[in-house]
């Protein structure tokens, strides 16, 4: 076992993995994250997406001990003022719920290395994600909205 420090939304977490622990793991059974969720398992579909140092990780391919110490950022983390955040919520882009902090968290990595995406780049850069209700055309829309809230 190794005791590493996961610092998740700024706060540290002192956990034991093995080697092999996958960061989803160590992240939803010893620090308790809820936001970052199994899919699929193979990293193709974005609901297991965290932030470490801003770039996004698929936290399902992931071992634990590769974070030791850095900063992680999860939906959880995030205000509900954040401005990528209430973009979803207002544009209607969540059903179920299920892959919104992948979506999220990969917006949020987008709109900080290009402040005005247009679709086709949103397209692209979210293109890793899979919502299984379909509301990418809300999706777009939220992301629309993050950008132009951001911006001001």
């Amino acid at each position: 076992m190794n005791e590493i420090t996961l610092d998740v939304n700024g706060t540290p977490h002192k956990v034991a993995v093995e080697d092999t622990t996958l960061l989803l793991d160590a992240l939803r059974r010893r620090v308790g994250v809820t936001s970052a969720r199994e899919g699929c398992g193979v990293g193709a579909c974005g609901a297991c997406t965290v932030l470490a140092e801003g770039r996004s990780v698929s936290s399902c391919l992931a071992v634990a001990v590769r974070y030791d110490g850095t900063p992680l950022t999860t939906a959880d983390g995030l205000p509900e003022d954040d401005p990528v955040v209430s973009s979803f919520v207002d544009s209607d882009a969540m059903q179920c719920g299920y892959c919104i902090p992948g979506f999220v968290l990969m917006t949020k990595e987008l709109l900080s290395e290009n402040p005005s995406p247009n679709d086709e780049e949103v397209s692209d850069h979210l293109e890793g994600n899979i919502c299984r209700c379909a509301t990418y055309p809300e999706i777009i829309k939220a992301v629309r909205l993050a950008a132009k809230r951001s911006a001001t």
